[in-house]
């Protein structure tokens, strides 16, 4: 009656070491390092870097305990914050010659001391959030107005080219603030622009009147228009965001819209807010100009001769000098997506480029005139251009969309893709509230934290034991187990633990021995009433079971409200919530009937079980107690 099959208890043990592997990188701490990462969008960080870090510690007589290339960084570990200092140093000087063009960035970081059989198998601490680890915070109001300033003025250059390709003469156009204002001599031309607006351009609405012994169209931006431009600029503020704020080394950022026109951005861990302010502001423009191929030029690539004039010699990601003219021919505000793809017919990896109107105009006379010739796409980031690809124009490219291939593997084909797409602000933005969190006050929360959770795990143990007897240990070493899952389930998810998700970790303790609770009540009414204990074993955990399913579920579904609709804290604290209840109809149910089975199952003749003071009427309506 009160016995598991195998596999069950095989799911136990499977469960049981799984959350021990998983929770054990928590228990390691962390370890001082040095983080390298790129400090430019056209600079890799690969086994070369590796190897300049490695040479540059071993001149400086520092034996770090390991240097590992992972994902896009190199991270040094180090045995102490001094050793951790002065290989900061060394780095930064054998890898930025230049301080005011640093092509890395060299940065104190933290990183997790779990040993490397843990770390091949994937485990890893969960994320401290900026409560628990000290950070800086900042909230960054978005300019709105400008971004639609913005789309005005690239709107406006869109209808001026259109006019000029229909030849519809006006008396010009000007942008005053949002709105475009053109104007006409006649009615008939007038009505021919009203009717090109409404063809071409829907997210305009326009007004016009008479203006003296001429017509004035004023256009505007439709406000469903405008929010989605605003809404578009937020998102792409936010995208470019997350990529400088990888080169800090921040484990786990938070970047979250707040509002219509703000973004909260916190940075664990960083302690240096000037750095992260000076990598918050950057900018990065696109420009696209032609490749000077005259002689000269080519000497100047091999640095062999002066640039010509007229030009300037860049470098592309590979070193090679590339010497292009000073006018521009595009900028990256005439493009309007770009994407990652393939060569229809060399299936070589490509960028697909897709410009406006006037982009488009502009290109097309471009290519038509320098089939043959090669067109270099460079990014100009604190004032420093660099080359990001120099490809040959082969043939004329009209419609507004463009491709640039060669060379690329699929990687760099996203790279390049995502350079192009965020590679700027949509528009600016400014520090509105900045807050710094000391490590020691991170510190002194995780203590606070960890002891509240171990008190109140020790205080219901303590309880449970006494008045449920060995069903009270059995339901401690359940809540054990939860807690044990519950940690693993966050480490493996990655999650980021905070002040608010340690309240939600010890409420789950106690919503999981309220399981338990009734489970052990229901033995015992079926003992008062009557049941031998093997039937009321079976019978307790059986009608247990819809009791507890119903009242987690409920308590599930206000959990998934806050996750659905919170933000920032409240969001954490759902997170933890959830799990918290599904790990605990886990435990509570499934592994402790499996300790009350192995424990009592195969004793045939069971006649007791140890749960406590059952009290029972006797027969002749007086109260007597049975054990």
């Amino acid at each position: 009656m009160n016995r598991y099959p195998v596999w069950k208890y095989a799911i136990i043990v499977v469960a049981l070491l799984i959350g021990a592997i998983y929770t054990l990188p928590n228990f390691f701490g962390e370890v001082p390092a040095v983080q390298v990462s790129s400090g430019k969008a056209t600079v890799k960080v690969d086994d070369t870097t590796k190897t300049r870090v490695e040479q540059a510690l071993a001149a400086a007589q520092i034996k770090p305990e390991s240097v590992a290339l992972e994902g896009t960084s190199v991270k040094v570990r180090l045995d102490n914050g001094d050793a951790q200092l002065k290989a900061k140093d060394a780095i930064q000087k054998a890898l930025v010659p230049d301080p005011n063009d640093p092509p890395f960035v060299v940065a104190l970081n933290l990183v997790s001391a779990s040993p490397k059989w843990l770390t091949a198998l994937n485990a890893a601490p969960m994320y401290l959030g900026l409560d628990l680890r000290g950070g800086v915070h900042f909230m960054l109001q978005v300019d709105m107005q400008a971004a639609l300033t913005k789309k005005a003025e690239a709107l406006a250059g869109d209808l001026r080219s259109i006019l000029r390709e229909k030849s519809i003469r006006h008396g010009g156009i000007n942008r005053n603030g949002q709105s475009i204002e053109v104007r006409f001599r006649d009615a008939q031309t007038l009505e021919a622009t009203k009717a090109v607006l409404a063809d071409q351009f829907p997210d305009l609405q326009s007004v016009d009147a008479a203006d003296g012994t001429e017509y004035k169209l004023t256009a505007t931006i439709k406000p469903e228009a405008a929010r989605r431009v605003q809404d578009q600029a937020l998102k792409q503020n936010m995208v470019t965001l997350h990529n400088r704020i990888n080169e800090l080394g921040v484990a786990e950022p938070v970047i979250q819209q707040q509002g219509l026109d703000r973004i909260v951005v916190q940075l664990p861990g960083v302690q240096d807010t000037a750095k992260a302010k000076d990598i918050l502001g950057r900018t990065a423009t696109l420009e696209v100009r032609m490749v000077d191929e005259s002689s000269e030029a080519r000497a100047a690539e091999a640095g062999s001769g002066p640039v010509p004039f007229g030009a300037e010699r860049y470098l592309e990601r590979n070193g090679q000098g590339v010497v292009v003219k000073k006018q521009v021919v595009l900028t990256g505000d005439n493009l309007t997506d770009a994407q990652p793809g393939f060569d229809s017919q060399t299936q070589e990896a490509a960028v697909h480029l897709t410009l406006d109107a006037k982009g488009s105009r502009i290109f097309k006379d471009v290519t038509r005139e320098s089939v043959g010739k090669r067109m270099a796409i460079l990014l100009f980031e604190k004032g420093k251009g660099e080359v990001v690809t120099a490809p040959v124009i082969r043939s004329e490219i009209g419609g507004g969309r463009v491709q640039i291939s060669g060379r690329m593997t699929t990687t760099e084909a996203n790279d390049v893709a995502l350079l192009l797409r965020a590679g700027s602000l949509a528009a600016p933005m400014e520090i509105i509230e900045e807050r710094t969190i000391g490590p020691s006050l991170g510190k002194e929360n995780i203590t606070k934290g960890f002891h509240s959770v171990a008190w109140g795990f020790a205080a219901i143990c303590l309880f449970m034991a006494g008045y449920y007897m060995l069903f009270g240990m059995f339901s401690g070493v359940a809540l054990a187990f939860n807690l044990l899952l519950l940690v693993a389930v966050l480490s493996m998810l990655q999650a980021t633990l905070t002040l608010p998700g340690m309240a939600a970790m010890a409420l789950a303790l106690g919503m999981a021995i309220d399981s338990n609770v009734l489970i052990n009540e229901r033995v015992r009414e079926e003992l008062r009433s009557g049941a031998s204990p093997q039937a009321a074993i079976s019978a307790g955990y059986d009608r247990a079971w819809n009791t507890i399913f119903d009242s987690n579920i409920t308590t599930l579904i206000a959990g998934l409200a806050l996750l659905a609709f919170g933000s920032g804290p409240v969001r954490g604290f759902a997170v933890v919530h959830c799990l918290g209840i599904l790990t605990s109809m886990f435990s509570a149910v499934f592994f402790s009937r499996g300790l009350v089975n192995l424990w009592y199952g195969r004793k045939k003749k069971l006649k007791t079980v140890s749960i406590g003071t059952v009290w029972r009427p006797g027969a002749d309506g007086a109260i007597t107690k049975a054990e």
